[in-house]
């Protein structure tokens, strides 16, 4: 059958591309306009020169993408020249221009002179409001309205005679039940649906009546015309409305003079030297393997296969140069490629048909060069569908980017990168399809709007995907792998650094199965100690040298020769070799080769060489080490792939553009062709999102450790024991008092009283108070050890592979059982077990929280009958090594029938043996269903199996990262990481959540501060956080602010109202609110939404005492001598590519001098603000945000997860601004510091030092956290000295750690001669940093302390010192 012929084929050849990209230059961004489109809708004005006898029409049209604007405007030209009744005037608007009001009022103008109105994929909400506005106020004089489509609210404005979209909504319509069913059918999207309408237009008409059938008709058949998106086509449609809705009788254009649509079939495959689109993958392959391939010059038999998916618009409107030129580099490299499309957005079809051949898969590689969604695009989309399609494709799948609201030099300026709008659509939805690689593509042309290929960037995106490509073709025995290990901060005692990762370890278990899969690993190291041994000592230097295994020695010329942008990095680190990674004369590439595989170290970002001199900087270039790093994997090795070892390194967060990399951009430039596999923490999909997005990796997620309860121990132990006693005693009036006195005395001995601020003096005595007085004071201190003694942490370390025990899934499970899921319809295992014994779970919650006795029991026996009843069902599917091979079904057959004969279910019989007899089984089914297969979940494992399968060139599924507690879809782990649609947050639920927190947080602080309102919270908000919480601390700010966040008509929040004093019933309290830079490469379009909120409650009239936002806003902008908008600037970050403040590396590092230096970098990095006027930026404002800060009341932060807490990681003091805000404020006073810990259902704000306390207590202090340390080895030890260092942390920023804290750590770690010796033996490195931190915390003043504790430690220093230089 022959190919159906091409709507007049056009094909642009690459030279003609290199071309146009020459001529791109003639829009230049203007920085202060801080928009991301500077371009103008003149350049698609059509005026007729002249209008003589003609009747004049005038079209306006917005569209979100522009490669219609050389359609219109040729058709338009074409009529002016042609036509002897009608001329065209026509504009065009891109959606984004619409943000500046000086192109809406031009916009609003041309509306009001035009005859019709035209709109396209109108999705973005605050545009589609601009547009809605000034075409609805015009609509009843415009001639006809056509909407394609856009957003719901936008396709009512359709007018086209009788016919309108309001038609669709009606129930006796046969369109909409037709539109409904397709919908019901397959969850198709709007525009999928009409295609189907589209061709099968006759039968339906035929039940319309006539003259609405008319005006179907016309408007279907403009709809046709416009998808044709061809010059003719267009040219065709517009004469068609004239006739239709324009010209006077006798002016009518001449029927012959309008063509019947002229279309390519809906979906096909398609090449631009073929004649025509193929209808079958057997079709094209005969054509392209005998006709075209020996022409190109392709080895058919041998050459690897890319499947390419195309927008079949840009093909309609010959805007396809783009496609073209990357078309031609993978033929040049020898690649045959199939190019598919389809006519709507669901790519699953074409590819199910077009990338199989006679049952087999014929690609080796896909790239999506669409941007968007493979099934849905940017309205809908059906993720679920998309994934089974990727999955039964089984092959890498790319998704690059095309430029669609900026030009390339607009891309090119920016600091940020992409354009927010495109990161929500275009990278972020994809990633939830499992797509990698977002890649800049392709630009467009500034005056014309044509797509023009970015040479660099289409060379890259070639590479990669044959590298892909290749891995799949290679043998396992010949395939080269770079395992790439981290070491921060740097030190021989920290090589292997990863979150809650046993590193070496893990790497015996992926070389054993890498072996076993035929891969050639040489002499690997039987033992973990001899791989370690290997990696931390070169042989040839002396004895434990501070210098690693020296792998490879590059010379300097070699190095300049093979990194082209060495002479770059000479700005900041001089000419190579420099001092880091470095004998003076070669660049040292650390790390060992065994076989095939290498296992190097990543060079340190380099802050060691000269800290102050680059913390203070807003970002730094990598060190010629780091290069020479890269360099050697990539061109020495010839690494197939790298796989970064754990969370997290420094590539990806290297300086450069936020999203949508340039080939200046440092994390593009290091890792270049090499695949890039990364080994990345579960709980922690914001920072892999980072690592996706700037260093191109595939995630593959691995579980943290297993959590278990603290428990109690020592003191704490024994204050247990003492509150039990008093339950058996507490009416004997000879001993209830005495056991009273020993529990305060002991509770103070623990240091307790610091948290329970009403606890009798140790002279007082019990017999002078009421029986309920003792309950009072003896139910605070058991409210305090039950906190302690239930808290999660998790022990030891993860080894990749192995799934936890039976054991360890339990306190994941009864963490599981502790949350309501109304949506799954489920209780709360807790609420079902209060409610058996007539009792409301949240009651007993608050009774709790206040020390009461009675209820303090209560929750502690419900707490200790949910474990026994999760216990006893998981007890069911364990084996005798206490491992859970096969999850034994709950609810099936047998096991109901002997469980009814017994007495109910085993959680049943459980619960009851704990007292609680009356527990609801109804209730209980659907929870235990849950658990079962929660349960699967945990224990099923594909952390190996998915590092196999993408090295053999295959797809990784995708899943959600975040808490497993909150989101059991996390698990089972072995996925490709994704975020969420950061357009879906806050959701619902979460602010309903976060109402409850501010609720709790405002009444703390009242209490503390005799009924006074907070006037201003400093907020942080992180990545990884909201999206575990789906948006819970961003609606907490707009909850303080009084503002609500609404989602628009297709569920997207970005609307806001405002809260009315009435119904708030309290002030509008001030923030202001410091993002993490991984929060601001996420959501960046949540930023735009918090500025909104807080300039919105700003602006609003009302009494200053009532609305501190306004009252500091009207104050700062008088100081300031700007507007009150400007003033009410509340959003910062650091600036675009930048991270963190940097203070955790100085404290880290110890190269800081005072602690005014750490609050002055602080305000340096975090002052860039964000402006939602002017959103095509991060301004430096570093006055603006001190100013908002010296009005600060108390600093807040949010604690969401049991898995990372303070002391786990440097982030949470990093960006703490306590006693930056002591500092600003006008009277000196240190500002109160909270926490809110959601980790619980029992949401609970405690002060900072409280949390601190509390930390302590459950890890640093508990010998269940270190002895399962401790059993890691080398890795542990490292962990625990983290803890202590990140404790200190607290002490610089905050002041907030007690003495006793640093006292008993130096009493378990330093005084006991048993754990120096265990501690010196595993790391001594790390334990040589422990004792340097307890020094440093006394020098600073942190820890006041005996001088026989000092001179322990400063003996104990040496002795390490002289370990380490091998000194007998």
């Amino acid at each position: 059958r022959r190919a159906a012929p091409l709507a007049r084929p056009s094909v642009l050849g690459v030279p003609e591309a290199q071309q146009q990209i020459q001529t791109a230059l003639n829009v230049l961004a203007n920085p202060n306009e801080g928009l991301f489109t500077t371009s103008s809708a003149e350049d698609r004005r059509v005026v007729p020169e002249s209008t003589d006898g003609k009747q004049k029409m005038k079209i306006v049209y917005v569209v979100l993408e522009n490669q219609y604007q050389q359609s219109m405007t040729k058709a338009c030209e074409a009529i002016n020249a042609q036509q002897d009744n009608v001329c065209v005037e026509c504009v065009g608007y891109l959606l984004e221009e619409l943000r500046s009001e000086e192109a809406i009022e031009k916009f609003r103008k041309d509306v009001v002179e035009a005859n019709v109105f035209i709109g396209s994929l109108i999705f973005v909400q605050e545009l589609a409001d601009k547009v809605i506005e000034v075409v609805g106020a015009e609509r009843d004089n415009l001639d006809a309205v056509l909407v394609f489509p856009s957003m719901p609210e936008v396709m009512r404005l359709n007018k086209v005679g009788s016919f309108t979209m309001n038609n669709l909504g009606q129930s006796k319509s046969v369109i909409a039940d037709f539109m409904k069913k397709k919908r019901k059918d397959n969850q198709s999207s709007f525009e999928e649906g009409m295609l189907k309408l589209l061709r099968t237009l006759p039968k339906v008409l035929k039940y319309l009546p006539s003259d609405k059938a008319k005006d179907a008709r016309t408007f279907m058949m403009s709809f046709q015309y416009w998808l044709g998106g061809s010059p003719e086509n267009i040219e065709s449609m517009i004469l068609n409305l004239a006739n239709e809705f324009v010209m006077e009788e006798d002016k009518m254009v001449a029927a012959e003079d309008i063509a019947e649509p002229d279309l390519i079939p809906d979906k096909g495959i398609w090449h631009p030297m073929a004649d025509g689109v193929f209808a079958s993958s057997e079709e094209y392959f005969e054509w392209y393997d005998n006709v075209h391939a020996p022409k190109a010059g392709i080895d058919v038999a041998n050459a690897p296969t890319v499947g390419i998916i195309l927008q079949k618009s840009h093909i309609n409107t010959r805007d396809d140069c783009h496609y073209v030129a990357l078309i031609a580099e993978l033929e040049a490299r020898g690649a045959r490629v199939v190019n598919i499309y389809s006519g709507g957005l669901d790519f699953s079809g074409p590819v199910d048909e077009y990338f199989y051949m006679n049952g087999q898969v014929n690609v080796d590689s896909v790239v999506n060069l669409t941007g968007f969604a493979l099934v849905g695009g940017p309205a809908s989309q059906d993720h679920p569908k998309a994934v089974a399609t990727l999955e039964k494709l089984n092959r890498p799948y790319l998704c690059s980017v095309p430029l669609v609201f900026q030009s390339f030099e607009e891309w090119q300026s920016s600091e940020l990168g992409l354009h927010p709008i495109q990161v929500a659509l275009q990278v972020s939805l994809p990633e939830i399809d499992g797509a990698i690689e977002p890649i800049i593509f392709a630009g467009r042309e500034g005056a014309t709007g044509r797509s023009v290929p970015l040479s660099d960037r289409v060379n890259l995106l070639a590479d990669r995907s044959l590298k892909w490509a290749e891995l799949r073709r290679k043998e396992n025995a010949e395939k080269k792998l770079a395992v790439t290990v981290f070491s921060f901060p740097p030190d021989k005692g920290n090589v292997g650094t990863a979150a809650y990762l046993d590193v070496f370890n893990s790497i015996q278990a992926v070389a054993k199965e890498l072996k076993r899969q035929g891969y050639n690993v040489g002499d690997f190291p039987d033992t973990t100690e001899e791989l370690v041994e290997s990696i931390l000592n070169d042989k040839e230097a002396k004895f434990d040298s501070p210098e690693l295994n020296v792998a490879y020695r590059m010379p300097v010329d070699e190095y300049e020769k093979l990194t082209p942008y060495a002479k770059d990095l000479e700005e900041n680190w001089g000419p190579a070799p420099g001092h880091l990674n470095s004998d003076g004369k070669n660049l040292l590439v650390f790390g060992k080769q065994f076989g095939n595989v290498f296992i190097g170290v990543q060079p340190t970002f380099g802050y060691e060489g000269d800290p102050m001199r680059l913390l203070f900087s807003k970002s730094a270039s990598p060190h010629h080490g780091f290069a020479a790093y890269y360099t050697f994997l990539e061109k020495i090795f010839g690494a197939d792939a790298v796989l970064h070892f754990g969370t997290h390194g420094s590539l990806e967060f290297m300086p450069g553009k936020q999203v949508g990399m340039a080939g200046t951009c440092y994390p593009d430039r290091l890792i270049n062709t090499i695949p890039n596999l990364y080994y990345y923490a579960a709980n922690n999909p914001s920072e892999a999102t980072i690592a996706k997005r700037r260093s191109y990796s595939a995630t593959i997620s691995y579980l943290t450790p297993p959590a278990e309860n603290a428990g109690l121990y020592k003191g704490l132990k024994e204050l247990g024991e003492l509150v039990k006693s008093y339950q058996t005693l507490r009416e004997n009036e000879a001993r209830g008092p005495s056991i009273v006195n020993t529990i305060v005395a002991s509770a103070r001995t623990c240091n307790l009283d610091k948290d329970i601020k009403d606890l009798p003096q140790e002279d007082d005595d019990a017999k002078e108070l009421t029986i309920d007085e003792r309950d009072g004071v003896v139910g605070k201190v058991y409210r305090r050890l039950m906190e302690i003694e239930s808290r999660l942490l998790p022990c030891g370390l993860h080894t990749v592979g192995v799934p936890p025990t039976a054991e360890e899934a339990v306190a994941t499970l009864v963490n599981i059982a502790g949350l309501d899921r109304p949506e799954e319809g489920i209780k709360a295992l807790p609420r079902i077990v209060a409610a058996s014994v007539g009792r409301n779970i949240d009651e007993v919650y608050a009774n709790a929280d206040r020390g009461q006795l009675e209820d303090v029991e209560l929750l502690q026996k419900i707490t200790e009958g949910t474990r026994a009843a999760v216990r006893a069902a998981v007890d069911r599917s364990t084996n005798s090594q206490g491992r859970v091979e096969e999850v034994a079904p709950l609810f099936k057959g047998l096991t109901n029938l002997m469980d009814g004969i017994s007495g109910g279910s085993a959680w049943k019989r459980a619960l009851a043996d704990n007292g609680f007899p009356n527990a609801s089984e109804e209730d209980m089914a659907p929870l235990f269903e849950y658990l079962e297969f929660c349960l699967k979940q945990v224990v099923k494992d594909n952390e190996l199996g998915a590092l196999v399968e993408a090295l053999d060139g295959k797809y990784i599924s995708p899943g959600p990262g975040g808490d497993p507690i909150r989101n059991p879809d996390v698990l089972p782990t072995g996925k490709n990481m994704h975020a969420l649609d950061p357009q879906s947050i806050p959701t619902q639920a979460a602010v309903d959540c976060a109402n409850v927190v501010v609720d709790r947080l405002i009444d703390r602080l009242k209490t503390d501060n005799d009924g006074a309102y907070p006037e201003s919270v400093a907020f942080t908000l992180w990545g990884t956080d909201n999206i575990k919480t789906y948006g819970e601390s961003l609606a907490q700010v707009m909850s303080l602010v009084g503002v609500r966040p609404v989602p628009d008509s297709i569920g997207r929040v970005n609307k806001l109202e405002v809260i009315p004093l009435e119904e708030l019933g309290r002030p509008r309290i001030d923030v202001v609110v410091s993002c993490s830079g991984v929060f601001r490469d996420l959501f960046i379009n949540q930023m735009n939404l918090l500025d909104r909120a807080v300039k919105m409650a700003a602006e609003q009239d009302e009494p200053l005492e009532m609305n501190f936002v306004r009252k500091h806003a009207i104050e700062q902008a008088e100081e300031m001598q700007i507007s009150l908008r400007e003033a009410a600037t509340r959003v910062f970050s650091n600036s675009a590519g930048s991270y963190s403040a940097n203070v955790g590396i100085a404290i880290e590092n110890g190269g800081w001098e005072d602690e005014s230096q750490l609050q002055n970098q602080f305000l340096e990095r975090k002052g860039f603000a964000f402006n939602a006027d002017r959103p095509g930026m991060m301004e430096q404002q570093a006055d603006l945000f001190k100013n908002a800060l010296s009005t600060v009341d108390v600093t807040f932060q949010n604690l969401d997860s049991s898995e990372i807490s303070l002391t786990d990681v440097s982030h949470y003091y990093d960006s703490d601004p306590t006693k930056v805000v002591q500092g600003l404020r006008k009277d000196g006073k240190k500002p109160s510091s909270l926490m809110a810990d959601t980790t619980t259902a029992n949401a609970q704000v405690r002060t900072l030092s409280e949390t601190v306390r509390l930390d302590a207590r459950t890890k640093l202090l508990n010998p269940k956290f270190y002895e399962g340390m401790l059993a890691s080895g080398y890795e542990g030890t490292r962990e625990i000295t983290k803890r202590l260092k990140n404790t200190m942390g607290w002490s610089a920023t905050a002041g907030e750690v007690d003495n006793f804290i640093y006292e008993d750590a130096n009493d378990t770690f330093i005084a006991d001669e048993e754990m120096q010796k265990r501690l010196l033996d595993t790391n001594p490195n790390a334990f040589r940093d422990m004792v340097t931190t307890f020094l440093e915390a006394n020098g600073r003043g942190y820890w006041d302390t005996s001088e026989e504790n000092l001179d322990r430690l400063r003996e104990l220093y040496q002795e390490v010192e002289d370990r380490l230089e091998g000194v007998n």
